[in-house]
């Protein structure tokens, strides 16, 4: 499956899960209503008492969890006790985590998420969270930056970055509150066991008698919520590790990462079992020891053979011997193997890629081949005193409002006056200053990775001071009428994640829109993407126009016309398009590639522009295209 399709599939979970949870209910709702009839009769009045209070108590235990999770994946990071990986840590083991997880965001094409470590925990272990990429979470265990090489950890990590690709992450922050829910009762259960301790004679009968059915049926909540984890999760986890070795191009890394697991005393499961428990669907091993039917994970043993069919049970005897006395070292046996990434050049930023549609919307969210390592080379062809820059806190707001500064000298100053009205003459001087001394010949290949960099900095800021920003983004974009369709893109890219991070659980859905009720809004985007890339040549612009139009609404006819308001009429189009079906989405990927390469080949300039427009819409590219061979 590519990734729309797959969004498609999450989208059918989500309805799957609705059904499971809904059965569950129905289990508990008879069983309260059975233990009713045994102690008073089959009386109407009590049954449905019964059933009316078992009702609220899921409803509102689910909704108060989910509430409680509006946040996103950080607030299930700290809950696990996770503590933030700062972007200028100078710690080795966390260093490598934080290049790790930055290369992967660039090359699947995803903003960098905030990095957790759980320094508690000495299992091997990781998890992925958050309703959107915009507010992801990925956290790992100490045991993991302990024990893993880099090889390992690039596996696990690119294992946890499949689940935020696919929509799994979102599904899964969603079953913590839902299963919340049907485990209220057997939570009320326990309470009143503890404090009932106070009552007497009689009472305490009551109380006790009480606490201990709620606990029964709290049981059956619990064996409900069991299988449904291990329903939703054992086949996607068998679809993580494959993608995360098409991600990294070798089966090594995640496989020693798992022989660690089964070879390791401390193997993968979490100290604090409780909490384990609730996110044991979401962890990258078994956290809790589950097995058969309520196995969240597939047997270790065949996860490993999935990845070296030869890999027998003895093999993993003699390393759980070999271990013993000699635990691994991560960053020691990253010395000794020598892991350092392949480097490459940048292409010409004059270059031509020969491109076909179905290639581009096959890469979306699918990160193969070279992507792990192109994105390697372009964070490395990122200066240090830049990348200090974009993860600095003062320093990263001035840099983002530099990428959007418009070649035009009296255009730029214009957008120097929108900034020093909202944020000051002093943040509109540090923006020219960056402009002048690092941005100026910028490869465009690395304008996004530095909005990539930047961006855990920019969002950990108060909210007022990131709502002033977003007005202030809006209004550098929007400056006059001559801003490009690049700087106008990056800048709704930024606002499009930055709001989302400020309430991440409203702004993410799954879309059920159909081509043809929004074939204005698909003119308008590819009008405005055929003339911004054909300036002066309207016969060839509608060629591009035409060539889009075709992939997307082939029996339509939608004459060209570009609007007159240029790059500003997309403000319109955005919240349609991104509304698609996620399969409707693949078509409409294929059209903006189509109208992009009309002419049989893309610029660099073209290939970013085409990512920072599949990025606004949620279908995340990597950062070079794929070749055609010539």
């Amino acid at each position: 499956m590519n990734f729309f399709e797959r969004q498609a599939q999450a989208r059918r979970n989500s309805t799957r899960l609705i059904a499971l949870f809904s059965l569950a209910v129905l289990g508990i709702v008879v069983m309260v209503g059975v233990l009713v009839v045994l102690i008073v009769g089959p009386r109407p009045g009590p049954l449905l008492a019964a059933a009316v209070a078992t009702l609220a108590v899921i409803g509102l235990g689910s909704l108060f969890r989910i509430s409680s999770l509006r946040s996103g994946g950080e607030t299930v990071a700290q809950q696990l006790g996770g503590v933030p990986v700062s972007e200028d840590t100078r710690d080795p083991q966390l260093r490598r985590l934080r290049n790790v997880v930055e290369e992967m965001s660039i090359a699947s094409g995803v903003p960098v998420p905030k990095i957790y470590v759980l320094e508690q925990e000495a299992a091997i272990n990781a998890f992925a969270a958050g309703y959107s990429t915009s507010d992801a979470v990925v956290a790992v265990t100490r045991g993991a930056l302990d024990r893993l090489n880099r090889d390992e950890l690039q596996g696990v990590v690119a294992h946890e970055y499949s689940h935020i690709l696919n929509g799994d992450m979102r599904l899964n922050i969603r079953l913590i509150g839902v299963l919340f829910g049907i485990l209220m009762i057997g939570i009320i259960g326990r309470k009143i066991l503890i404090h009932g301790r106070g009552f007497r004679n009689s009472a305490t009968i009551v109380v006790i008698g009480g606490a201990l059915a709620a606990m029964l049926v709290g049981s059956l909540g619990m064996l409900f919520g069991r299988m449904i984890k291990a329903g939703v999760s054992r086949s996607r986890e068998v679809l993580a590790d494959a993608s995360a070795v098409q991600f990294t191009r070798q089966t090594a890394g995640i496989a020693g990462a798992l022989k660690k697991i089964g070879g390791l005393d401390s193997g993968s499961r979490l100290a604090h079992r409780e909490d384990a428990e609730e996110v044991s669907h979401m962890l990258f091993g078994d956290g809790v020891g589950l097995s058969g039917l309520f196995a969240t994970h597939p047997p270790l043993i065949k996860r490993i053979q999935a990845l070296e069919p030869g890999f027998r049970p003895d093999h993993l005897t003699r390393l759980q011997q070999q271990w013993m006395t000699h635990p691994p070292d991560g960053l020691q046996e990253d010395l000794a193997l020598g892991l350092v990434a392949p480097s490459e050049a940048l292409p010409q930023k004059d270059r031509a890629l020969a491109v076909t549609p179905p290639m581009v919307a096959a890469q979306v969210a699918h990160p193969h081949d070279d992507d792990y390592a192109r994105a390697h080379t372009l964070v490395m062809a990122i200066s240090d005193p830049l990348h200090d820059v974009a993860t600095h806190r003062e320093a990263a707001m001035p840099l983002v409002l530099a990428l959007l500064f418009d070649d035009d000298e009296g255009v730029r100053g214009r957008q120097h006056a929108e900034i020093v009205a909202r944020m000051g003459a002093s943040v509109a001087t540090e923006a020219d200053h960056l402009r002048e001394t690092h941005l100026l010949e910028l490869h465009p290949m690395l304008r996004m990775p530095l909005a990539s960099l930047a961006f855990p900095v920019l969002r950990r800021r108060p909210r007022p001071e990131l709502a002033t920003f977003l007005d202030t983004v809006h209004a550098v974009v929007h400056a006059d009428q001559k801003v490009s369709l690049f700087e106008y893109c990056l800048g709704r890219l930024l606002e499009v994640q930055l709001r989302e991070t400020l309430d991440p659980a409203r702004n993410i859905r799954f879309g059920r829109r159909k081509p043809g009720n929004v074939k204005q809004e698909f003119a308008t985007l590819l009008a405005v993407v055929a003339q911004a890339g054909n300036p002066g040549d309207k016969g060839a612009a509608q060629r591009a126009y035409l060539a889009g139009m075709q992939r997307v609404l082939p029996r339509d006819h939608v004459p060209y016309a570009p609007p007159a308001g240029g790059v500003q009429a997309l403000d319109d189009v955005w919240e349609p398009l991104d509304a698609l079906d996620p399969l409707a989405k693949q078509v409409m990927v294929e059209a903006i590639t189509a109208s992009v390469s009309h002419d049989g080949q893309v610029s660099v300039a073209e290939s970013e522009l085409l990512r920072t427009i599949c990025g606004v819409l949620h279908c995340p590219l990597p950062p070079t295209l794929e070749q055609l061979p010539h």
